[in-house]
């Protein structure tokens, strides 16, 4: 029903956490107070947004960072608004907080609970505050924990949110804000994501934003303060209209974020919606557990992998005809220091996918939808892949055997060190994933076979270093035919 707003529907339904270790406060200008405003724009697209007449939000990205993203489908969740808002205020992806659909049932906020509420945890001297138009986001997710959460009544709708917003930040000393606004989305239902009236409501929602924003601006202590502001939204929309399946623009998200420590006009790639969370939490000081087990890393503390300096070497499409023409998302040329084996390889078969590859979420999943590759949630930016399935779909002679080989890390002999890497794995056989690690050149020991599907998740192994060994090389092996497909991506090793 695409000319049904969600908020109808749900109306009309109704009535029948970090393995390296806690990460420190990032800097910021001594003496001044952190705080943080999240303004959620449900349904947005970045595009369209950049289509739009838009002039606060431009001004955002003219100041601080703008990085387009991606999420996740089904099987996972459908690209609906409670999995998604979900995923940006708890700080993981569904396959945590499992919130599958707009009704919340199973989900499991009381293991990852809500960032305001991690906040009053933490500190519970500083003020939260949370403003929504739509009420599940206030009355589900963010717990009564929360110092002052308000459902903006139907009638008010993001006029009522956004003069709520500009009170609390006006008359009261907030620390940590969320504010929501919908009706982007609810012009995408009714109307699809290429009308005048979805720019309409984009150019209406730029204004409450800049009427929020200057709010913050014109605090009496506004000086005296550190404000990290993050603009996000939790789905895109289809053209004719419509969100909740798997294609590329209903998957589409962003953040645009601005800070002391975030370069002004700059554009990433290796943000993901759980790293709002992670990032109010860092600018407020709160250290995160590892135990709290966040899928979400602060956009102040960029890590970037090998993988990720070869966004300037992707090229578009050669034989996959359905990824369109302008996007430059593949390479078979490794980075410095890495190599990749194909002499067991076979001939021929689809160019992009012939051994191991280098590629994009927004490059590799338009590949073929619906075959689990949405659920490639982990890896970010540029990433590793092996694809039998896609490598077959053209004429083609042996198996394929493609390994790939990392550079050679400094270990010391005679201690345990630790592999880590990104993984996504899907089974068929008579495939075969297999980690190797060899030592100063000596012949590659199997430390991990995989012939079972694999979620995607960090991967962690313990290697025990020979003695007198002082370098440790990984070899990535995927062997099959027209099977499925490996993901690998941010591999390190310490000790």
């Amino acid at each position: 029903m695409p000319s049904l707003s969600r908020r109808a529907f749900l109306v009309s339904a109704a009535a029948v956490a970090v393995s390296a270790g806690p990460l420190t406060a990032v800097a910021r200008a001594a003496g001044k107070a952190p705080k943080v405003l999240v303004i959620g724009l449900d349904g947005a697209l970045l595009q369209r947004i950049k289509d739009a007449d838009a002039p606060n939000l431009d001004a955002l990205m003219a100041v601080g960072l703008t990085a387009p993203s991606s999420i996740y489908a089904n099987p996972l969740a459908p690209t609906l608004s409670g999995p998604g808002w979900s995923t940006i205020i708890t700080g993981v992806w569904p396959d945590k907080h499992n919130v599958k659909d707009n009704s919340f049932t199973g989900s499991r906020f009381d293991r990852y609970p809500d960032f305001l509420t991690r906040v009053e945890t933490a500190k519970p001297q500083l003020v939260t505050y949370a403003v929504a138009s739509w009420a599940p986001i206030t009355d589900t997710v963010f717990s009564p924990k929360v110092d002052t959460r308000v459902s903006t009544p139907s009638a008010e709708y993001d006029t009522g949110t956004t003069s709520r917003a500009v009170a609390g930040l006006r008359d009261g000393n907030p620390d940590a804000v969320f504010v929501h606004l919908d009706n982007i989305d609810h012009a995408g239902h009714s109307y699809g994501a290429a009308s005048q009236q979805y720019l309409d409501a984009i150019h209406g929602a730029d204004a409450q934003v800049g009427q929020i924003v200057a709010a913050v601006k014109a605090r009496p202590t506004y000086a005296d303060e550190d404000w990290l502001i993050m603009v996000t939204a939790d789905h895109g929309h289809t053209d004719p209209g419509g969100h909740g399946g798997s294609t590329l623009q209903e998957r589409q998200t962003f953040l645009i974020a601005t800070g002391p420590t975030l370069a002004a006009g700059s554009v990433r790639y290796d943000v993901k919606m759980p790293d709002v969370a992670a990032s109010a939490l860092a600018h407020l000081g709160i250290a995160i557990d590892p135990a709290w087990d966040l899928d979400g890393r602060p956009v102040q503390q960029p890590a970037p992998d090998d993988f990720d300096a070869l966004r300037g070497r992707l090229q578009s499409r050669v034989d996959e005809t359905g990824i369109p023409a302008g996007i430059l998302g593949f390479t078979h040329t490794p980075p410095a220091g890495w190599s990749v084996d194909n002499s067991a390889m076979g001939t021929g078969g689809v160019t992009e996918w012939r051994g191991w590859s280098f590629t994009t979420d927004e490059f590799w999943t338009q590949a073929q939808r619906d075959q689990n590759r949405e659920c490639n949630v982990r890896a970010r930016n540029v990433f590793a892949v092996a694809d039998g399935d896609e490598w077959n779909d053209k004429t083609l002679t042996g198996t394929f055997d493609s390994t790939l080989v990392s550079p050679a890390y400094p270990v010391t002999g005679g201690r345990t060190a630790t592999l880590a890497y990104t993984t996504y794995y899907r089974q068929e056989s008579p495939q075969k994933g297999e980690v190797l690690v060899s030592y100063d050149g000596a012949a590659p020991v199997s430390v991990r076979t995989y012939t079972a599907d694999v979620p995607s998740r960090t991967e962690t192994v313990t290697l025990q270093v020979p003695a007198g060994a002082t370098t440790a090389r990984v070899r990535f092996r995927y062997t099959g035919g027209n099977n499925w497909y490996w993901v690998v991506d941010g591999v390190r090793i310490t000790q």
